[in-house]
């Protein structure tokens, strides 16, 4: 009878300390396909810094990431959480060699990158088509919950997202009625304009920002002329290379007439934040940045 318990007891201990290993499958509608993933995943690969801030949120490393060949375009706190993954190249076009080699048991895609890639990435592992580029903000927040729910984190997804909310309202608290603002990405000979559909306009929107819309898509390139015509109050911008067309515009007189520059509202924001990430972290650091705008913390940051 000893014996037996003492099996009995072995028994249980194997099956509780092993739940991965035993788990039930589970079957995801990602607006494409239908994708079952046989068990809980452990080697994740993910082709958006979106997909990256999810995994992050909730405490889940991933083995391979399309990073664009350049680590520090992730945040260095998402870094932290996902471990020593390896590159698996640009995400525009990652490499399925690459993916394939890393035996992921789960591949998380961006539909509007990555359908036509489908029929390879699904022969590798079970993979999720979720919206990221182009995304807003709730969208973002919906497609983090589907990446919970593939990754058997919930429950953790749902704590995340209530202290997220905390988070942003706490910052929100921070911002004036009525005050407009814009971001903008900054190239050597071109300005492109995000409006109130966009990723980062969309969480400036949510904080009580006022948000100017340039035109019918969430982002325009605009001439100086444009954006003295749109005129916010404060103006923030990510250098993607300096100098940038906004370093050229600083000696011309059209820009001393626009409100940001005469009240001083102009901000050098981190172009990777700002405009290549997006998730809870992403939106939680844009919306940090906004606060100290406001209470005259921010420090302006310089990009190559």
């Amino acid at each position: 009878m000893k014996l037996r318990s003492l099996l009995c007891a072995a028994v249980l201990v194997f099956f509780t300390s092993a739940p991965a290993a035993f788990a039930k499958s589970i079957t995801i509608d990602d607006g494409s396909h239908e994708v079952t993933i046989p068990d809980t995943p452990q080697r994740i690969v993910v082709l958006e810094f979106s997909f990256a801030d999810s995994l992050a949120s909730i405490a889940v490393p991933a083995v391979g990431v399309a990073d664009d060949n350049d680590e520090n375009r992730l945040p260095p706190q998402v870094r932290d959480v996902l471990g020593d993954y390896t590159s698996v190249g640009k995400r525009a076009q990652p490499s399925i060699e690459a993916i394939a080699e890393l035996k992921p048991d789960l591949i998380i895609a961006d539909v509007n990158r990555h359908a036509k890639m489908y029929t390879q990435l699904s022969a590798i592992a079970p993979t999720l088509l979720l919206e990221s580029r182009g995304e807003d903000y709730a969208g973002s927040l919906a497609s983090a919950r589907i990446v919970a729910k593939a990754v058997g984190k919930s429950d953790e997804m749902k704590a995340r997202l209530a202290k997220h909310d905390e988070t942003m309202a706490m910052y929100a608290s921070k911002i004036p009625d009525g005050a407009s603002a814009v971001f903008a990405a900054a190239r050597e000979d071109s300005l492109s304009l995000h409006g109130p559909q966009s990723y980062d306009g969309s969480v400036m929107k949510a904080l009580g920002l006022e948000i100017p819309d340039a035109g019918p898509n969430s982002q325009n390139f605009v001439s100086l002329e444009q954006f003295l015509s749109i005129n916010p109050q404060y103006f923030m911008v990510g250098h993607y290379r300096r100098p940038s067309i906004i370093d050229r515009w600083h000696g011309e007189t059209l820009w001393s007439l626009l409100t940001a520059v005469k009240h001083k509202h102009v901000y050098s924001v981190d172009p990777n934040a700002w405009a290549r990430n997006r998730g809870i972290m992403a939106a939680e650091k844009i919306a940090a940045d906004v606060a100290a705008m406001f209470d005259g913390t921010f420090q302006n940051v310089d990009s190559e």
